[in-house]
């Protein structure tokens, strides 16, 4: 089975969000209260420890009470690399319309596009 997610740029993402798909930020809460995508869902895949990160033991169970596995899902997170972690986790699990935001949050800020503050 393929595991690989699909990665889009930060433009594709929004014109995927724009046509329905729903956005899946996986920051932490408090990224993502500093600013993030309109109308996005956080589900952290990480919590921040001390100096360090864990893993959300939660993240599959989290995402299932907001999405089925049958959605179209944009995953984003601040540079690209939780995100991918996360897209991997869901597909492995059978969700089937998982694609990767490349870049994250931060080059989606960098390219104008819109956020919520």
């Amino acid at each position: 089975m393929e595991t690989s997610p699909k990665s889009v740029t930060v433009q594709v993402a929004f014109e995927l969000v724009q046509a329905g798909h729903r956005y899946l930020d996986v920051r932490t809460l408090e990224e993502f209260n500093a600013g993030h995508v309109e109308d996005a869902i956080n589900v952290p895949y990480m919590f921040k420890v001390g100096e360090g990160m864990v893993k959300n033991p939660n993240f599959i169970e989290e995402v299932l009470s907001h999405f089925t596995k049958d959605d179209k899902i944009v995953i984003g997170c601040q540079s690209g690399r939780r995100s991918l972690m996360a897209a991997k986790d869901l597909i492995v699990v059978d969700f089937t319309g998982v694609t990767d935001v490349g870049g994250g949050y931060s080059t989606w800020v960098q390219s104008g596009l819109p956020v919520k503050t």
